[in-house]
């Protein structure tokens, strides 16, 4: 088989890589003892086999405040918008960090830093 031939086979037995959830937009308000989050995220769902499955509140370490998970894809609701509460952020926390899943690539890399006031 000739080079090129390999190589166009290579290339269409290779997975292309989607995007990372973006999260576009977060609030968070003081709800009691604790805190409501409320996150919209975007991503090029594509159905159930590709799809954004959740968030999470962070503290400047990494440490895990709260996880929301998403149970099924927004591929025709995009960007969208769900909701957290009863998140315990320890005394002192003046900034969370908010990081996005998807279902085949993991967990973003990236995370929107959130003031808390």
């Amino acid at each position: 088989m000739k080079p090129i031939c390999l190589l166009l086979l290579s290339l269409a037995a290779t997975p292309l890589a989607a995007a990372d959830p973006e999260v576009v937009e977060a609030e968070a308000r003081r709800a009691g003892e604790g805190w409501s989050f409320a996150v919209t995220l975007a991503h090029p769902d594509t159905g159930w086999d590709h799809y954004a499955d959740g968030w999470r509140i962070e503290d400047e370490a990494g440490t895990v405040l709260g996880t929301r998970v998403l149970a099924h894809p927004h591929e025709t609701e995009q960007p969208f918008t769900r909701s957290l509460s009863g998140v315990a952020v320890p005394a002192g926390t003046a900034r969370v960090y908010i990081r996005a899943r998807c279902l085949i690539d993991g967990w973003s890399e990236t995370r929107l830093p959130l003031e808390l006031r």
